[in-house]
């Protein structure tokens, strides 16, 4: 094996005992998750000391002039916070389908989610009763109205 995937197994193995020290998988996971874009990170250079733990901060270039300035990183708002924002606004007093939820979602928040991403989230606040899920008789879709 290569010498990058032999140092990954060996810093894995040393995790694994920590890691499986949790009863839940979900927190397994997330755990591995965060200590593997930790040290991906660290292995570029881009931390000192632990502070790859907390935002980064990155250059971008501002203009053409070649001058680089120091901003936050930030991630778009994931579909689980995007669909709960929705919940907050006037946007489910009417019935929509998951397509037009998801060029909604394109349109207002440039998230481009794919409608097999937004199908469980929603049905989690059906089952929630956050919303209520209802089939359209005339195309046979299912569409979600607030409660």
């Amino acid at each position: 094996m290569s010498k990058p995937i032999e140092k990954l197994k060996k810093q894995l193995i040393e995790i694994s005992e920590v890691v499986n020290a949790f009863q839940s998988e979900a927190v397994q996971v997330k755990v591995v998750d965060k200590l593997l874009d930790a040290m991906i990170e660290f292995e570029r250079g881009d931390a000192e000391g632990l502070e790859f733990l907390q935002k980064k901060a990155t250059k971008i270039k501002s203009g053409d002039n070649g001058v680089y300035s120091n901003a936050i990183s930030r991630k778009k708002p994931g579909a689980t916070k995007i669909l709960n924002q929705l919940l907050n606004t006037d946007f489910f007093k009417a019935p929509h389908s998951i397509s037009s939820i998801a060029d909604y979602c394109k349109e207002h928040f440039n998230s481009d989610f794919k409608t097999s991403e937004l199908s469980g989230i929603l049905l989690k606040l059906a089952k929630e009763n956050k919303l209520i899920r209802q089939r359209n008789h005339d195309n046979n879709r299912f569409e979600y109205v607030a409660i």
